[in-house]
């Protein structure tokens, strides 16, 4: 029998910076580590739900994260055998990138306009108010690190529309601008391992703009009571929408994601 897959955003889905955890949070645990300093947590509740999950499905972190950045993670227990970065632009067996899919990748980003293109209008300098620092991701997207108090009123909306008409998408997420190529999907990805395990039902996770192909492709989907798609009151049939904000959020998703597994393997 083949158990579900479970395909989880991490930034503010699953595990929270300091910053993002919320008021008065419950006992946490630290699952990211940088320049010396703890950064990205989960509840022990979280951790517990987590450990069930695994035991019930294939569990599979996905992230905008470049692989650098996906690497200082470390959730509780085993790492999982797979894993999704740069929004699917890799796709990771034990920490390795997949060339072939790789190869997939390359020939679906050709319909978009080319990342070079899109990075220079990031770095105009008009936006230099708002636009702290920028980086580009894997060479296959942009971001930049920004004032949001000092964001122009309607810059997001122009944004959007000159990416749009050139295959890119925009994402805000706390303080990051994502350029993404509109072909390069969380989906996609999620589909091809799909395809490899034998996965019949698939459930997914996710908080923000750049989630939104994957929360609709998934059988089953929710997504935290915060974040972008909040803002936007995003929803699809069926989606399941928490009632926690904050980290206490990530920890409702993961035992709602434990309890369909669970149910998906008593029906099998």
């Amino acid at each position: 029998m083949t158990r579900p897959l479970v395909v989880c955003d991490l930034d503010r889905t699953l595990i929270y910076s300091l910053a993002a955890v919320g008021d008065d949070p419950p006992a946490l645990c630290c699952v990211e580590q940088h320049l010396g300093r703890d950064v990205s947590f989960i509840t022990d509740q979280a951790a517990a739900h987590l450990a069930t999950l695994r035991q019930e499905s294939e569990f599979v972190p996905c992230t905008t994260r470049t692989r650098e950045q996906l690497a200082r993670v470390r959730l509780p227990g085993v790492a999982p055998g797979y894993a999704i970065a740069a929004n699917g632009g890799h796709l990771l067996l034990d920490g390795a990138s997949d060339p072939s899919w790789q190869r997939v990748v390359r020939a679906r980003l050709r319909q978009s306009a080319p990342l070079a293109e899109v990075h220079a209008k990031l770095c105009v300098p008009e936006h230099e108010p708002w636009l702290l620092r920028q980086r580009i991701a894997e060479d296959l997207f942009c971001y930049g690190i920004v004032d949001r108090a000092a964001l122009p009123e309607g810059l997001l909306a122009e944004l959007a529309d000159w990416t749009a008409a050139r295959g890119w998408t925009v994402s805000l997420q706390g303080r990051k601008l994502y350029f993404v190529p509109r072909e390069l999907t969380k989906s996609a990805a999620a589909t091809e391992l799909a395809e490899r395990l034998g996965s019949t039902v698939v459930l997914a996770a996710g908080d923000s703009l750049l989630d939104t192909d994957l929360l609709r492709w998934a059988d089953q989907a929710v997504r935290p009571r915060h974040g972008e798609l909040e803002l936007l009151d995003w929803t699809r049939p069926g989606l399941h929408v928490t009632a926690a904000s904050g980290v206490r959020a990530g920890e409702e998703l993961l035992g709602w994601l434990a309890e369909q597994a669970d149910t998906y393997l008593a029906r099998a």
